[in-house]
């Protein structure tokens, strides 16, 4: 579009025969402008964020605790099974070594059969106690 079109005046030969035409404020003039900081009161409050947070700390605690109680349950079914068997491997373990004790025992007397006065069996330390070998086998083959 053309000037001309524009102000309704055809013909115009220069810019200063052009009416003045300026922009001003709407009939009632401009709404105010909001310059002051209103910060809307949306969303829970201070004490409804601490009650919720406590709650859900109050449970996440509770669910612990039960957790524990059953924890502990299992452990203890665990050790009181241990404890039930302790008899049987234990009565297994003493026969494994009364067999290769036998054994040692043999082996100990063949090859100290040319030693005048050797005692097969006896301790050869004094503190008068019988103490097990400190080895979980007896391997006269290893020593």
């Amino acid at each position: 579009m053309t000037e001309a079109a524009i102000r309704s005046k055809p013909g115009m030969a220069s810019v200063r025969e052009m009416p003045v035409l300026q922009d001003g404020p709407p009939p009632g003039g401009f709404p105010p402008v909001r310059y002051a900081r209103r910060i809307p009161n949306t969303g829970p409050s201070a004490i409804a964020i601490f009650l919720a947070t406590f709650g859900a700390f109050s449970w996440g605690m509770y669910q612990v605790g039960i957790g524990n109680k059953k924890r502990r349950a299992l452990k203890m079914e665990k050790y009181e099974a241990r404890r039930a068997i302790l008899p049987l491997l234990q009565a297994e373990e003493d026969e494994r070594f009364v067999k290769e004790w036998k054994k040692y025992l043999e082996e100990e007397a063949r090859i100290m059969k040319n030693v005048p006065g050797w005692k097969v069996g006896e301790n050869v330390y004094n503190s008068g106690k019988w103490m097990p070998p400190a080895t979980g086998e007896l391997r006269p083959d290893v020593w």
